[in-house]
């Protein structure tokens, strides 16, 4: 079909957005911490709320937009979120704030489904891994602008500059600047329903072993050794993403004293903004080395620089965890790659039990969370040295169908 650029543009948009909203938990830990007066097992409690989503909408969501079209799923994704960003800005408290996070999951988990056929059919097939991994640099991009924004925002509450933060001022809790936050998301999820309702989107056409299978075909899968194992691999990943990135700043501020409103929301935001440089350099390395062999050196590094992190002097605790970021960027783009290529059909419900490991987001969350109250947060974060572990040893089982091209490959590798 005719590439459709405009609708390609409000993908890229959808990405930012989606990493804004989504991104933006870590730097809030310790602020939902101290204002809420929560423990660190309670704390776990929020990413939990949010991350679940996913392991509740995502299949749902990849039979629901077969049903109706990739317009109205998107625009029930954005008013969902819309509801879940109003009611914490509303209602500050604990308990709007799991049910503000899940429901704002929700609508990104529904997001998630619909983009990428979409962005394939927009875009052109021809340009689809263009196009893909420039929609995770502006994903990246949104991650390192968000805590920077929740950053100018704390600083400006309650000064004498005009705008918009005199109108906020009224609607804003004294002592919890933060919430300001909740209501700009609130205005961007309604602004992007409007987008969505007068833009008109083409129709996307998947290919047999694309669509989303009945609940059967789901469960036939899950039988299958190697789809368990990367689920697994999948929940592990983002378990460990978010492991750091949720938990670097309230460790920061707890072990080293560092302001969680300045600099530990800055060195979030280098994560997420040295991920996405180390993804351009995936970029190239993946054209020099098998996958597999890269996912296993950068893991080794990424362990070397958790271990800094946790254990080293203030300073370079402060900049060992934002360098996890980067040797992070290769992980996720090869386990999922090597997961669909070792199996040979039926790679539309493999995608969605994928997406679904986003769960680890909030169980592994909730076991830090949980051996923080118990034990301190720093023993509570050795948690993440077993779901590193297991990316590692992907590096050395994998054995995908067919193992991505290099530039010394004069033939396709057939592992």
């Amino acid at each position: 079909m005719k590439k459709n650029y405009y609708i390609v543009t409000l993908i890229m948009l959808t990405f930012f957005v989606i990493s804004f909203l989504t991104n933006i938990i870590g730097p809030l830990s310790p602020e939902f911490i101290k204002d809420f007066k929560l423990s660190d097992a309670m704390a776990g409690l929020l990413p939990f709320a949010f991350f679940i989503a996913y392991g509740v909408m995502s299949i749902p969501s990849s039979m629901l937009v077969q049903k109706y079209n990739e317009k109205a799923i998107m625009v029930a994704a954005f008013i969902v979120a819309f509801a879940g960003s109003l009611l914490l800005a509303v209602y500050p408290n604990y308990l709007t704030a799991i049910l503000s996070l899940f429901l704002i999951g929700c609508g990104m988990a529904m997001l998630q489904v619909v983009i990428n056929p979409l962005l394939r059919t927009s875009g052109g097939e021809e340009n689809y891994a263009f196009t893909s991994v420039l929609a995770q640099l502006i994903f990246g991009g949104a991650s390192f602008v968000s805590p920077l924004v929740y950053s100018y925002m704390v600083k400006n509450m309650g000064s004498s500059k005009g705008g918009f933060f005199p109108m906020l001022e009224a609607h804003v809790p004294a002592g919890m600047p933060w919430i300001s936050l909740y209501w700009l998301f609130a205005v961007i999820c309604l602004a992007m329903v409007v987008i969505m309702l007068v833009s008109k989107f083409p129709k996307v056409e998947l290919a047999s072993d694309e669509k989303a299978g009945p609940w059967k075909t789901h469960i036939d899968l899950f039988k299958k050794p190697v789809v368990v194992a990367y689920f697994i691999a999948l929940f592990c990943y983002v378990g460990s993403e978010q492991g750091v990135s949720y938990w670097m700043s309230q460790f920061l501020f707890e072990y080293h004293k560092f302001d969680p409103q300045t600099t530990g929301a800055n060195a979030v935001a280098y994560f997420w903004g040295l991920m996405t440089a180390g993804g351009i350099l995936g970029l190239f390395l993946l054209k020099l080395m098998d996958s597999r062999k890269l996912l296993v050196i950068f893991t080794i590094l990424a362990l070397i620089f958790l271990t800094l992190g946790l254990f080293g002097a203030p300073q370079t605790s402060l900049y060992s965890f934002s360098i996890v970021g980067f040797f992070m960027s290769v992980m996720y783009p090869i386990i999922f790659s090597l997961a669909l290529s070792s199996v040979s059909e039926d790679h539309g419900s493999f995608a969605g039990i994928l997406v679904t490991g986003i769960i680890g987001g909030a169980v592994v969350q909730l076991l830090i969370g949980g051996l923080g109250s118990w034990f301190g947060l720093r023993e509570g974060m050795c948690f993440l040295y077993i779901t590193f572990g297991y990316m590692l040893s992907i590096g050395f089982w994998a054995k995908p169908l067919v193992t991505n091209k290099t530039i010394f490959d004069n033939n396709e590798n057939k592992a």
